[in-house]
Parts: C-alpha cells; sequence; structure tokens
C-alpha cells in the first residue's frame, strides 16, 4: 500500500490508537496494558502518510489451555476507524508474523472480539473452544495461527 509504512514501536505510542478504536469514552489508563513494559515484549505501529493509524502488541505468552507453546498472544490490535477495510490490518499483522518468525515463534494466539472473527479467519487464524465474556468489553473468542 503506497504510503503505508510498519515498524516496532513504543507501548504508549499505542494508546492514542488503542483508546479511540478499543477503549472509546473510557479513561485513557485503561490502554495501558499488563505486559506492555516486558522487554519480550513488541508493539508495532503502521503509519499511512505519517500518521500512526495501526497498532498491534505481542506479549511472549503460551497458552495452557490449548497447548500453545513457543507462543505469543496479540493485544490491542486496531485500525482507526477511517481507515478500516483498505488491507491496512492485513499488512501490519502479516509484518508481524514475519518478525515473530524470524524469532523462532511458532504460534501467534489472542482472545478476538466476535466482530473481528471474519477478519482474522481470512488470514489463517481459526477459533478454539466456547465463546467467553470480557467484562466492559464483550463477547470473544480465542483464535490461534501456527506459524510455519
Amino acid at each position: 500500500m503506497h504510503g503505508f509504512k510498519v515498524e516496532e514501536i513504543k507501548a504508549e505510542d499505542t494508546y492514542p490508537v488503542r483508546h479511540s478504536e478499543l477503549r472509546k469514552g473510557r479513561p485513557l489508563e485503561e490502554c495501558k496494558f499488563v505486559g506492555d513494559e516486558i522487554k519480550t515484549t513488541i508493539h508495532i505501529g503502521g503509519f499511512y502518510q505519517n500518521q500512526l493509524i495501526a497498532v498491534a502488541t505481542f506479549l511472549k505468552q503460551d497458552h495452557t489451555d490449548y497447548d500453545f507453546q513457543n507462543a505469543y498472544q496479540l493485544r490491542g490490535m486496531a485500525v482507526v476507524q477511517e481507515y478500516h477495510k483498505k488491507g491496512f490490518g492485513k499488512i501490519l499483522l502479516t509484518f508481524a508474523e514475519t518478525q515473530l518468525l524470524r524469532k523462532s515463534i511458532r504460534c501467534i494466539w489472542m482472545n478476538a472480539r466476535i466482530s473481528a472473527i471474519a477478519f482474522y479467519k481470512k488470514l489463517g487464524y481459526n477459533t478454539v473452544g466456547d465463546v467467553f465474556e470480557i467484562p466492559k468489553i464483550g463477547a470473544h473468542y480465542v483464535m490461534f495461527k501456527k506459524l510455519n
């Protein structure tokens, strides 16, 4: 996508996009996630015409319920509303998958909002288990993708 650049960013750089897309109308402090500041955590930003419009965070974390080992959890993936359905999320996630593969990571998993399931399925992610509720946020499924 012409004019779109993806790179690693700092945790606090993700907060404005997380706030506008994932925590709208809630305190900005809710945009700081446990694990954001851990050294192994990776924050990815997508810039369109030098403006940050997409973010995703990856925490080094296995999922014992589903035996996802050597894994990273995707959290806080968001694209600014006016840029939805233009391919920016796909570019951001593909970039991150490549980065994690280089680190010999074998699985990405997430708690995906119901509204995002179709997006992740198109990119090769699968649901596992039953739908569950995250308080104040809504219904989710665990999704995962094995990297190879």
